[in-house]
């Protein structure tokens, strides 16, 4: 605790000592014919200083008081302008950018989220910056995006989560970090993402298949992350500090960049430390016991993460290519009463330290280089990404006996260690100017070996090829066409493995019994994808209609064993289907200048989804579960409204609603595994815009609402819905050349005791975290 006070202290003298007076250079930014120009970058020359503008094209920068700057506005698809003034107070600045017919249409534009992207893409597409990360840092990526409608964070404590995307997780989805699928062990419950937040720059978010262009897993959707500031001035940087009052989290990350010529580099790291978080409430039941909690802490669920990585690239007008190489290590303890009833008669003593990591706990070592390369000839884009990846997974736990086994030498339960190795290539260009033609291939080989006394999956190898093209055809600004065709190979190799300790056999000898058998199988489909996007007035539209393709995991084809962590023993079936998916999507969207409403329902259907199923024979006093395939059909919509109250006040109402049915097998009539209940929410945001404020400046109060979640697959328990009150602040101050972002968050403000349906720790009945309080405070430089 005093570790957190004394950051809390510092990181408020900063905010007081720099808080000095500021100047503001604020203005709109709009077209020829007086539209407003979202996500305009407008930044001031040889420095640091850089906004975007907002939906309604309005942006407002601080800048040091008493300096001659030169103001420059660039828009994607726009003739950019420049300006000198001298700020000796504060400014309005208007800029009317004119077309450049020589930018080619299909360009993103970051951070826009309604209606350029809109007609970017015929699926759902959100995107969000760096700016966001920072204002709702949530502890991991995962929470830190769950803001978004659609988008769910599976927590695994306080420090880890994985991502869900509407009810999808696991390998139903691909995060994708600078065009290169991350590859770690997401099929396990309890492993979250090993990606370093504070490097990314904007991310992309696929709600739906995108299989056409990521190929197998995405059958859920995608989140894609990039981290492609280039930097512009010989040296710059930036340095973070925050911290978490509920499990006392303390962290710093920092970036140092530079650019020569046309070479830059990027250097960054990242180290945070949290101890065992609170819960509100004294005890938890697991099964028909009652587990004291001492000061309502989780015990053991401490971690740690230390990450670092550099990157090195060059830039010309025709080529660019950048080395990215990065190295992610977490450590973080499991609850230990939850782990093993045996943990009662373990001689450690777990409340001794809230900060210690003890046994059982799992580490995390992650390394990723990748290459990105692009080359712009006269009329053709081509584009490549080359990848090598290494997971090192280890899980340790207190050497226990069980079943046959007897008690191991030694703390390694698992031990996964996995190289993945990628090649994506691709092209763009157009034909008869309203063709946009993108075509790609990719190629993608795993290498995972297991070692440890506890047996879950076997060693597997993996291979996939894949090819695609997709159409957009631009019948006008204001009516597109898009179809495509993918064509996926995957083949899979599980190696046997027999128990390490021999098992009696009724009958003969004992033996040591085989876990797993040799398997080479084969996986191909086709998948496609055909949309439409059309705008009118203040109306737009888009439609998306395609089929998609998921190939069976390895674990799913060859895991048994038991799951100690879940406490079943789980059986992969060696004869599973791909799995298909067909799913319509269509997205509706009314805006003005004062409110902007999205609308996206989406209809789904399995033929043959692979799900883990319970059944009523139990192994060695544990149930069994086995992997088996039945017809799902589901169903949902997310919906967002921003309302433009006043100059100083915004509301936000969004929400989201999943339905999911099986149509055969022995859960026949039982909603899927995980299944999100519906939730909505609501924010008034209050930005004041007065001298002592500045104009971006803001204070806002969230009161979500999540219902009750009573279709469950047991062994899940029901979820009693819940509320909760949040509450989020924060400003930007100027010190000399250099910006100071100052960010707080309050969640949970009530501190009720409610539990989330899809957290790991749900099913041993434990409750998510009470009241936390974080800042983080940033300095760019």
């Amino acid at each position: 605790m005093k570790i957190y006070n004394t950051l809390l202290l510092f990181l408020l003298s900063i905010v007081y000592s720099y808080s000095q007076s500021t100047y503001h250079v604020s203005g709109r930014v709009t077209n020829e014919n007086k539209l407003p120009l979202e996500a305009a970058s407008i930044y001031v020359e040889y420095s640091n200083e850089i906004v975007q503008s907002n939906k309604d094209g309005y942006y407002s920068l601080v800048v040091a008081h008493n300096k001659i700057i030169i103001l420059s506005v660039k828009s994607l698809g726009y003739v950019s302008q420049s300006i000198q003034i001298e700020v000796t107070g504060n400014i309005k600045q208007d800029f009317v950018l004119e077309k450049d017919n020589l930018e080619l249409k299909e360009v993103l534009i970051e951070g826009n989220k309604f209606k350029d992207i809109q007609m970017q893409s015929s699926q759902n597409l959100i995107k969000v910056n760096q700016s966001y990360i920072e204002e709702n840092f949530s502890g991991s990526l995962t929470n830190t995006l769950e803001k978004i409608p659609g988008v769910k964070a599976m927590s695994i404590g306080s420090g880890q989560s994985k991502p869900a995307i509407r009810g999808l997780g696991f390998n139903r989805m691909i995060v994708s970090e600078n065009g290169i699928k991350h590859e770690g062990q997401q099929w396990g419950e309890d492993h979250g993402l090993e990606i370093d937040q504070f490097t990314i720059d904007d991310i992309e978010i696929i709600k739906g298949p995108g299989s056409l262009l990521y190929g197998s897993d995405a059958i859920g959707g995608v989140i894609s992350l990039r981290n492609n500031y280039i930097p512009t001035k010989s040296t710059e940087g930036r340095l973070n500090l925050f911290a978490r009052s509920n499990n006392e989290s303390v962290g710093l990350s920092a970036q140092l960049a530079g650019k020569k010529n046309k070479f830059y580099y990027k250097a960054n790291f990242t180290f945070i430390d949290y101890a065992d978080y609170k819960v509100p409430t004294d005890s938890i039941q697991y099964y028909s016991y009652y587990i004291k909690l001492k000061k309502k802490r989780l015990r053991n669920t401490a971690g740690k993460e230390q990450n670092g990585g550099f990157t090195m690239g060059y830039i010309s007008k025709a080529f660019k290519s950048n080395f990215h190489i990065s190295n992610i290590y977490t450590k973080s303890g499991f609850f230990a009463d939850a782990h093993g009833l045996e943990v009662r008669m373990s001689d450690i003593d777990y409340d001794k330290s809230f900060r210690d990591i003890d046994l059982p706990y799992h580490s995390v070592n992650h390394f990723k280089l990748i290459n990105n390369s692009v080359w712009q000839l006269d009329k053709v884009r081509l584009e490549g990404n080359f990848a090598f990846q290494n997971n090192l997974r280890k899980e340790r736990s207190e050497p226990v006996s069980h079943g046959y086994m007897p008690i191991p030498l030694n703390s390694l339960e698992r031990k996964f260690n996995k190289n993945t190795y990628t090649a994506n290539l691709s092209s763009k260009f157009r034909l008869a100017d309203k063709h946009h033609i993108n075509a790609g291939l990719s190629i993608e080989h795993q290498d995972n070996k297991r070692e440890g006394w506890g047996f879950i999956i076997p060693d597997f190898e993996n291979t996939s090829f894949g090819g695609y093209a997709l159409d957009r055809y631009h019948i006008s600004d204001n009516l597109i066409l898009s179809a495509g065709a993918r064509f996926d190979f995957i083949h899979t190799h599980i190696s046997e493995y027999h128990d390490w300790y021999k098992t009696p056999i009724e009958g003969s000898d004992s033996l040591y019994k085989e876990r797993s058998a040799n398997l080479n199988r084969s996986f191909s489909s086709f998948s496609w994808s055909a949309g439409i996007n059309y705008m009118i007035n203040k109306w737009s539209f888009k439609a998306n209609l395609g089929k998609s393709f998921r190939a069976p995991t390895p674990k799913e084809l060859g895991s048994d064993g038991i799951n100690y962590h879940i406490f079943r023993f789980e059986r992969g079936y060696s004869d599973l289907s791909p799995e298909e998916s067909y799913q319509l999507d269509l997205g509706i969207n009314w805006t003005n200048n004062i409110f902007n409403i999205q609308f996206d329902p989406y209809v789904n259907y399995f033929p043959n989804y692979i799900y883990l199923n319970p059944t009523s024979d139990y192994y060695e006093g544990l149930q069994v579960y086995y992997y088996t395939q039945s017809k799902v059909f589901r169903y949902g919509f997310e919906a967002e409204c921003i309302w433009k109250m006043s100059d100083k006040f915004e509301s936000e109402f969004s929400g989201e609603y999943l339905h999911s049915r099986q149509l055969s097998g022995d859960k026949k009539g039982y909603t899927l595994p995980f299944s999100p209940p519906w939730s909505a929410s609501a924010t008034l945001k209050y930005s004041p815009k007065t001298r002592w404020s500045g104009r971006d400046a803001y204070i806002s109060v969230n009161y979500k609402i999540t219902g009750n979640q009573n279709e469950i697959v047991p062994p899940e328990n029901k979820t009693k819905g819940y509320s909760t009150l949040n509450i989020s602040a924060g400003r930007t101050f100027a010190w000399k050349e250099s910006k100071i972002k100052v960010s707080m968050q309050g969640q949970n403000l009530m501190n009720k005791k409610y539990y989330d349906h899809t957290s790991y720790y749900r099913l041993i009945d434990v409750p998510e975290p009470g009241r936390n309080f974080s800042v983080m405070v940033g300095l760019d430089f």
